[in-house]
């Protein structure tokens, strides 16, 4: 047997796990992501013919396929929300954007630089790739495929899939801080870098982000429902690859251009959703997008797996993990709250999505994008063990506990509207 052989067929096992677990785990306090997680760390803890896994020296390798896995996560996002772009109807997503996401960096940011003695472009820089969240590792809390009803979505699965679509583009701006206060201070501080940084990395990069996935996306929902021609109107034909088509033409134009890609691909999604919303075609996208995109995150959770049974985690100290603990238990739930005060969530609601800012692929991209840029003067093994720390964290906790706190939210949310009739 060659190790060819082995990864064939391991690769097909996972596939078929990747199939059939998201029914055996339904409902119970456990989820797919966990499930593969915890496949890799047990496989590889076997004496079994496997390839080394390893981001550190595979830097550009998984760089690229953690890349791939997001735009992909951000086009399925994009195309399940129903309720169009607004200031008031996705209020909660801005505040999520606004105020939780910046509370939440700059906190992080300032315990890893007291606690790990980390130079502040290294602090920023764990801040910056942690903050990106990611509900399609905990399905429980993002809402579902898309439907003619803009109002059919619970405030709370649209909250958290709203600021996981639009965080994860705007984390890049974060990123670059980092990168720019390292390339101009090396592990000291200077504030020389901020101007051009806001000026390029901040306005301009996110305006041609926007503007490009607009356009993109408007001519992709004009040619797939309006066009007169039956050979463009490609909505009558049924085929899902063509949100992969849609998805790296968004991200390779705008990045061509010199915008961010993940801001582009998800506005992108919103505006070929704005098209017609009434279109079955919408699900054909959405299914096909999910079923990529449930199987990219269950291998690089797998791989994530092997990189901890591996030693991994070997360079953690108890300050890093301290750090991942406390993003994940109080960090976040707090500037949650803090950015969701004033708005139409009640108390329990405000808890849940507060709560539930899950870390996942996001934070893996950012980081390996990151070591490629610039030096951050502190060993990137260490830098990796703490963000591997922290999603493992995010992935066990939030993955289990998301099923029945999100069940038992469904039910209070339905059991109101009786108590009030029978009150009345």
């Amino acid at each position: 047997m060659t190790l060819s052989d082995a990864v064939f067929a391991w690769l097909g096992a996972g596939a078929l796990l990747a199939a059939v677990l998201p029914r055996v785990v339904a409902g119970r306090p456990l989820s797919l992501p966990v499930v593969f997680l915890m496949s890799g760390i047990v496989v590889y803890l076997l004496p079994l013919p496997l390839p080394v896994v390893d981001p550190v020296e595979q830097r550009l390798l998984t760089e690229h396929v953690t890349e791939i896995c997001v735009i992909i996560a951000l086009m399925g996002a994009g195309l399940a929300l129903n309720r169009p772009v607004g200031r008031r109807s996705w209020a909660s997503a801005w505040r999520l954007l606004g105020v939780t996401m910046l509370l939440t960096v700059v906190a992080t940011a300032v315990v890893a630089w007291w606690l790990l003695d980390w130079p502040p472009a290294a602090a920023l820089l764990l801040g910056a790739v942690l903050a990106p969240t990611d509900p399609v590792l905990a399905s429980e809390v993002r809402v579902g495929e898309p439907t003619e009803d803009k109002h059919d979505e619970d405030e709370v699965r649209f909250a958290l899939t709203g600021e996981a679509g639009l965080n994860d583009g705007l984390a890049f701006p974060l990123t670059y801080a980092a990168i720019a206060l390292a390339a101009a201070a090396g592990s000291g501080w200077s504030a020389e870098w901020v101007g051009g940084w806001v000026a390029e990395d901040v306005v301009f990069k996110c305006l041609v982000g926007v503007v490009s996935g607009l356009l993109i996306g408007k001519l992709l929902g004009w040619m797939f429902f309006r066009t007169r021609s039956s050979t463009l109107r490609l909505a009558e034909y049924r085929e899902g690859f063509v949100a992969l088509a849609a998805t790296f033409l968004a991200y390779g134009v705008t990045e061509l251009a010199g915008g961010y890609g993940f801001l582009a691909v998800f506005t992108t999604a919103c505006a070929v959703r704005a098209a017609e919303r009434a279109h079955g075609f919408h699900n054909v996208l959405h299914d096909f997008v999910e079923q990529i995109e449930r199987l990219l995150t269950s291998a690089l959770l797998f791989l994530l797996g092997a990189f901890i049974a591996l030693g991994g985690l070997a360079p953690l100290t108890w300050q890093g993990a301290a750090i991942g603990l406390l993003l994940l238990l109080v960090i976040r739930p707090l500037a949650g709250w803090a950015g969701l005060l004033g708005g139409s969530l009640k108390n329990g609601e405000r808890w849940v999505v507060a709560g539930y800012g899950i870390r996942g692929i996001g934070s893996l991209y950012y980081l390996a994008y990151a070591l490629g840029q610039q030096d951050f003067f502190v060993p990137q093994r260490e830098l990796w063990a703490v963000v591997t720390f922290t999603v493992l964290a995010s992935v066990v906790l939030h993955g289990v506990t998301a099923g029945p706190v999100v069940l038992r939210l469904d039910r209070r949310r339905t059991a109101e509207p009786v108590r009030c009739r029978g009150s009345g």
